[in-house]
């Protein structure tokens, strides 16, 4: 089963992926199930909420779904991280500007003067004229003084607070571990499971994406969520150290002036394309739908223009873990990703922009099977991987074709569910001949392509070898 055909078009499939947070709202195995039918390719286990017992139940129902659908499904467990949170306080409490506030080490209820903040990191970090964020920016304080034990600022938005409240800090790198210990004992419970991609939140800097890596190694993917304002100073070391990023605009949003963070996504997105690494847009992409049956207007333009700026994939937060119309808000959002992708083959100048050439007979190779392939008319580009890193290849240059892919590990077929315009299938036989007789095979029966058309090879000599993609074959079904 192909999850990704797009409605009233039979050859039309879609290239951009849709992953959906599964919650309280799709907690069942038939929810699950429609799910997968209506386009998702991804889900999305937030370890922020939910104990191990309820992630198992969803793992569970995921891969009997899957194979009871015959389809391909990337698993997806995004870790909590270091977030950091005032105590609480006797009531709701108003604060005006200009006034001045206390933040402390004293864990009594807090009041109109002070309240609890119980992070060393932070007494270590901030320094005079740090600005401290509240409740998603909505508060904003600038530090003052700061002693051991009390850091007194200056309110510059007032407003309500409210006990246990989340805290940011655009302007500062703090000096603390990406992975808490809940994280820790999450990844136990994860790297034993059927995951496929880990979302590491928080990302400062290169030396998190290093930390984690020597718990992971290479029992999964591990995308960097970029919603913090330093992890922009060393993003291209954070997208070649990790396997994709996530363009986090919730926390991102808060952190940095709302003006710039689509010029921001736009960068991160070709960023990671030069790189051939996976990038998913997420956030409030249907924000309205999780009480409404319906987007906005500049809900469904968001959605297209993540799909214009080539993003790999985009993302359903709470529209689909908790709220009212999970399937409608699949439906929309694959609705809308195929009318972009529609008008981008109409109007090939609207959609992502053409990568710079670089000198790797890899991508070479992956560039020059494109252009033979549409100079050819073919139906499609086969790519026969090991590891995947062909297939990544190939997405990059965005073609104007199908690509399937061909590997014998099931583990990259998953993952690849998550790579732009990739349809991934498993490979059971051995030897160059005898594979692309499987995929012929395949391309038939999945109605991929009709007889006498003509389909683009790409693979390594020899055969199998991962990291040997050098060899280009035009075959007729």
């Amino acid at each position: 089963m192909i999850n990704n055909l797009c409605e009233n078009d039979m050859k039309f499939f879609r290239s951009t992926k849709i992953v959906a947070t599964i919650g309280t709202a799709t907690n069942d195995y038939e929810n699950i199930k429609s799910l997968i039918k209506t386009g998702v390719n991804v889900f999305r286990l937030n370890f922020s909420h939910g104990n191990h017992g309820d992630h198992l139940k969803r793992i569970t129902y995921i891969r009997g779904a899957e194979k009871e659908l015959n389809a391909n499904v990337a698993i997806l467990a995004d870790l909590q991280g270091p977030k950091f949170r005032i105590g609480k306080v006797k009531e709701d409490i108003k604060i005006i500007k200009g006034n001045n506030y206390i933040f402390d080490k004293d864990p009594k209820i807090g009041d109109y003067n002070r309240v609890y903040l119980g992070h060393e990191e932070i007494f270590e970090s901030l320094s005079i004229g740090s600005k401290i964020l509240m409740d998603d920016g909505k508060l904003q304080f600038e530090v003052k003084t700061i002693s051991k034990d009390k850091i007194q600022t200056e309110v510059l938005v007032g407003g309500i607070i409210k006990s246990n409240k989340g805290i940011n800090l655009p302007d500062v790198v703090l000096n603390t571990n990406p992975l808490t210990s809940k994280d820790l004992d999450d990844l136990k419970f994860i790297l034993n499971q059927e995951v496929d991609w880990i979302a590491l939140s928080f990302v400062q800097k290169l030396s998190d994406i290093q930390e984690v890596k020597k718990y992971i190694k290479n029992k999964a993917g591990i995308i960097a969520k970029i919603e913090k304002p330093s992890a922009l100073k060393e993003l291209p070391k954070i997208i070649k150290a990790c396997d994709g990023i996530m363009v986090a605009r919730g926390d991102l949003g808060v952190e940095l002036p709302p003006e710039e963070v689509p010029g921001i996504q736009k960068g991160i997105i070709l960023q990671c394309r030069q790189a051939g690494k996976p990038v998913i847009v997420a956030t409030q992409m249907l924000e309205s739908m999780i009480d409404s049956p319906s987007p906005t207007r500049a809900e469904a333009s968001d959605v297209a223009t993540a799909v214009f700026d080539g993003a790999d994939a985009v993302m359903l937060s709470a529209e689909t873990a908790v709220g009212s119309f999970p399937l409608e808000t699949v439906a929309i959002m694959d609705r809308i990703i195929c009318s972009a992708e529609n008008h981008i083959k109409s109007y090939p100048g609207d959609g992502p922009q053409s990568l710079s050439t670089e000198n790797f007979v890899y991508n070479a190779v992956s560039r020059s099977a494109v252009s033979l392939a549409e100079s050819v008319n073919a139906s499609a580009v086969v790519a026969f991987t090991a590891s995947g890193n062909t297939a990544y290849r190939m997405a990059r240059e965005r073609p104007n074709l199908l690509l399937v892919v061909m590997t014998p590990e099931i583990s990259v077929k998953r993952k690849l569910s998550l790579l732009w315009g990739a349809y991934p299938f498993l490979s059971k036989v051995q030897g160059y001949e005898a594979a692309i007789q499987e995929a012929k095979e395949i391309i038939s029966e999945e109605s991929l392509a009709k007889q006498g058309d003509s389909i683009v090879v790409v693979a390594g000599m020899p055969f199998g070898v991962s990291g040997s993609t050098n060899s280009i074959r035009v075959v007729e079904l």
